[in-house]
């Protein structure tokens, strides 16, 4: 069966996943997450992209990166996968490939689905029951958004600079964010965009990605496709979707 091709689309944000082959382990030791997040933010550098959030899995990796190319984000993976993989093997005296397959990467819709997004990647400790407050695990970008551990490597996004006119306020109104869980339609919306290499946001927002970028949409739910109108996809040229 042939690879669905990607939606890649220079200056938009993505959400990443890469996982360990077979679900088995990535990282073994702290001197391991610190190696592969020092060639993440090198390999970003060097490809021309913005990491805005991360969170370090025992197992997998999730990122939000917007690329300023449109062949940016699979150099990046390309370039961090390899040194990582390398340093691995030579560390541990093993051989062989240490992820699973391609990388997985939904498209996400700045307004109304970056935060959400940011927040489901930051959260995954909590949901995977390894720490009870996102505070407490060290691999993610959480402690750098919601408490002042900064990283200089990460880019701010302008959702989350939105949050506030000062370091401090704009602290504050992030972990605001927190104190309510994600929505489990929230969380199938990004598992699902994820799994179908789809986008993250409003039905009119989809459509406008699906044409920008020439890859045919995937039916969201189980059920017979939905057909799309003549007219439907004709008022859609007309419409300036401002990107």
């Amino acid at each position: 069966m042939p690879r669905r091709p990607r939606i890649q689309l220079a200056g938009l944000p993505q959400h990443l996943v890469q996982r360990g082959v077979n679900r088995e382990p990535c990282f073994f030791a702290d001197e391991d997450y610190q190696c592969y997040l020092h060639w993440l933010f090198k390999s970003a550098v060097d490809w021309q992209c913005e990491v805005h959030a991360y969170v370090l899995m025992t197992n997998h990796v999730h990122l939000l990166v917007t690329p300023k190319t449109n062949d940016g984000l699979g150099k990046l993976m390309q370039s961090v996968g390899r040194r990582y993989v390398q340093y691995v093997n030579r560390f541990y005296k093993r051989s062989g490939t240490l992820w699973e397959g391609r990388f997985k990467s939904s498209l996400v819709q700045t307004e109304n689905y970056f935060l959400l997004c940011q927040r489901y990647i930051e959260l995954n400790p909590v949901r995977a029951c390894m720490v009870q407050d996102p505070a407490q695990y060290h691999w993610s970008s959480y402690r750098h958004h919601a408490l002042g551990h900064t990283d200089t490597r990460l880019h701010s996004h302008v959702q989350y600079l939105a949050l506030g006119r000062d370091t401090e306020t704009r602290q504050a109104a992030y972990r605001d964010l927190f104190r309510s869980a994600l929505e489990e339609k929230a969380l199938d919306d990004i598992r699902l965009a994820l799994q179908q290499g789809q986008t993250v946001g409003s039905e009119k927002f989809k459509e406008a990605m699906s044409i920008a970028s020439g890859v045919r949409r995937t039916q969201s739910r189980r059920g017979r496709p939905v057909k799309v109108a003549n007219d439907v996809i004709e008022k859609l040229d007309q419409t300036d979707f401002g990107f």
